[in-house]
């Protein structure tokens, strides 16, 4: 489904923020990109979701090279993605379902069909009580649940989310991680990056070290991976 060939990515300003980095991600498979602040983790989803190009290597996802993909494409791509960003960019001025709704009234999606998805989307996340509050009345934890929501209501075959459990308390990071397992456990392909290790063990996802924005190994997050040293391949 996603696969970098030679990927790099090069600011204005000189930053090198990612060189020569390759891998693949096939469908329904639950990947967690880690590394430590600085190494590419957001330029790398920025890439992924069309919303930068790559300065030089290849991406293609579902077969379409997001390098050569024309700007009225790219809408229609990111139908395919559910994304989650650290800072959520939620709207505050709009109660919990209307922030779930927005993604659908974008294609086109309103009425009676398009409310009953939205609920759907808050019910799978624990927020359906919740649909009339604003944002601002929601805990940490809940906001971020709402983006998950949000991201989810279009029925996207890939979750990217970019630190979702950043700045939760464990008790949080542990629900939000759930929820992302529960969608994995249902064939959606869910990308996630992060410098936590904790959570590691108990998804057991694939996992792509970035460091100074290369690739330096991948592994999956299992106990016994680290005990045999981390099972890279």
């Amino acid at each position: 489904m996603i696969a970098a060939s030679a990927l790099g990515k090069r600011y204005s300003e000189g930053l090198e923020a990612l060189k020569d980095v390759s891998f693949e991600i096939g469908d329904g498979e639950m990947v967690f990109i880690t590394g430590h602040s600085g190494a590419g983790k957001s330029t790398l989803f920025k890439l992924i979701a069309a919303i930068e190009r790559p300065s030089s290597g290849s991406i293609v996802v579902n077969g379409q090279n997001l390098a050569a993909l024309s700007r009225g494409a790219v809408p229609y791509l990111r139908r395919n993605f559910g994304l989650i960003f650290q800072d959520q960019k939620l709207l505050f001025d709009r109660n919990v379902l209307d922030n779930v709704l927005l993604p659908l009234s974008i294609v086109g999606q309103t009425g009676k069909d398009a409310i009953r998805r939205a609920r759907a989307a808050l019910d799978k996340v624990g927020l359906l009580a919740r649909e009339r509050a604003t944002p601002v009345a929601l805990s940490g934890g809940e906001q971020q649940r709402l983006a998950i929501a949000r991201a989810v209501v279009n029925r996207p075959a890939v979750l990217l989310a970019d630190e979702p459990t950043a700045n939760l308390d464990s008790g949080s990071a542990a629900d939000i991680l759930e929820i992302f397992r529960a969608f994995h456990q249902v064939g959606v392909t869910v990308i996630i990056s992060t410098h936590d290790p904790q959570w590691m063990a108990r998804l057991s996802p694939r996992i792509l070290c970035l460091e100074k924005g290369q690739i330096k190994g991948q592994m999956r997050g299992t106990a016994r991976d680290r005990a045999d040293g981390g099972g890279a391949r």
